[in-house]
């Protein structure tokens, strides 16, 4: 039970952070607008837990400009989604040994 806990990642600790992450393992990428539209949260939220993933390493920040728009593309580095698979296996076993 103990080692499970152990790879509870903290970094994944918040709901939108969870979203985040698991948007950007089905996706290659997500823009800003895509994330806060299916995660249903504030730029501000947004944009503080993007950070906090940025932080860690668990995820890309790419800024470019589409016409004249700014854009922000996001993607989970290698790090980031074998951290996150980690963690959701972590989870199961949780529930699964209660």
């Amino acid at each position: 039970m103990k080692n499970i806990i152990l790879n509870i990642n903290k970094a994944f600790d918040h709901r939108i952070r969870l979203g985040i992450m698991s948007v950007l393992m089905v996706n290659e990428h997500a823009d800003f607008k895509m994330l806060k539209e299916l995660l249903g949260c504030t730029d501000g939220n947004l944009a503080s837990h993007l950070k906090a993933l940025e932080k860690v390493e668990f995820i890309t920040v790419e800024k470019q400009f589409i016409g004249r728009k700014p854009n922000t593309k996001y993607a989970a580095t290698p790090l980031g989604k074998a951290e996150f698979k980690k963690h959701i296996n972590a989870l199961e076993k949780l529930i699964n040994n209660t």
